[in-house]
């Protein structure tokens, strides 16, 4: 089947009208201070951090895992999520549809995190080796455990898909905006947005934002392999991966118009920008989007205008569960 096909259009509707409505119609809106700290670029942001997971990842974890629960009732959902978003996301879609969830996560990863997984209901697995290759053989050994895999699952970023359909929403089907730029980590959300947007906005340009420091989905982006790049660091654990998988290679090169890398120093910038003019606090990866608005400005749509109409840009702030010690020095 055709990469791009692979996600449905109808899903995407059916998960805008049955997702938990925690996660939907979040704020979007042009903030005058944002874009004039900018340079006057207009912006379109979307703020995705206002809900008791602090990150877009309950969209696709309730319509998968809601899925999952009407299929096989009483199933055990398992993952592993080395940014830790996805965990918390499963662990509450687990509980709320009845399910148990068991997570595996790095022993190194931000205690907040950690914490909030076990506080949504989840049991906690913090291992020192490859999390999604502990999770998959965790569930192998039991009839009643689901793997479940963010990058991989078409219901996943069907789900983050509704986030497309909030963004032209007001635009009535118009281009209110020439370009939509994404944190890139795993593939769900932008794939899931490009499908929306490509679909009912096509001259919509979809750009992805990677952090420099784990370029595996760009490299493999860029050759059609599935290629291996350990991350040099965790500061955007967020969008950090090791090996995207297959099915999110050949989406985002279905999908994808272009990729842009974005440094720590540039995520760290864009997190201030964020907490002065919007008054939001993002984690390091759920700021990438704007890293690469404000670092690279114009070129995102394919040359270095300032034009107006489709000169808008658009961008989501993802996730807002960083570290306090990153934040204020603090454990």
């Amino acid at each position: 089947m055709n990469a791009e096909l692979d996600l449905s259009l109808d899903r995407i509707a059916r998960a805008a009208e049955t997702i938990d409505p925690l996660f939907l119609n979040t704020p979007q809106y042009v903030d005058g201070q944002l874009c004039e700290r900018l340079g006057g670029r207009r912006v379109l942001v979307k703020v995705e951090t206002l809900n008791p997971l602090r990150s877009f990842k309950g969209r696709g974890a309730d319509f998968h895992v809601g899925e999952l629960a009407r299929r096989s009732p009483g199933a055990t959902v398992v993952c592993g999520s080395g940014g830790g978003n996805f965990a918390q996301a499963i662990a509450w879609a687990a509980r709320r549809h009845g399910l148990r969830a068991e997570v595996f996560m790095p022993a190194g990863m931000s205690p907040v995190k950690l914490r909030r997984a076990a506080s949504l209901g989840a049991t906690v697995h913090a291992v020192s080796h490859d999390v999604k290759a502990a999770a998959r053989a965790y569930a192998a050994g039991a009839a009643d455990r689901v793997f479940v895999e963010d990058g991989r699952d078409a219901a996943v970023a069907e789900g983050a898909g509704t986030i497309g359909v909030e963004l032209l929403r007001d635009g009535a089907g118009a281009e209110p905006f020439g370009a939509v730029v994404l944190p890139l980590g795993d593939g769900a959300l932008i794939t899931g947005v490009a499908r929306w947007v490509k679909a009912h906005a096509p001259g919509v340009r979809v750009l992805g934002a990677a952090s420099v420091n784990a370029p595996a989905l760009y490299r493999s982006w860029r050759t059609g392999e599935v290629t291996e790049a350990v991350p040099e660091n965790v500061f955007a654990a967020g969008i950090n991966i090791t090996r995207p998988t297959a099915e999110a290679v050949a989406r985002t090169r279905a999908l994808v118009d272009d990729i842009v890398l974005v440094t720590d120093e540039e995520l760290l910038s864009a997190m201030r920008l964020a907490a002065e003019t919007l008054g939001v606090l993002p984690e390091p990866a759920g700021a990438a989007g704007l890293a690469a608005v404000a670092a690279h400005g114009g070129a995102l749509q394919g040359d270095d205008t300032d034009a107006d109409a489709n000169g808008t840009v658009a961008t989501v702030i993802t996730g807002a569960n960083a570290d306090p010690q990153l934040l204020f020095g603090v454990s």
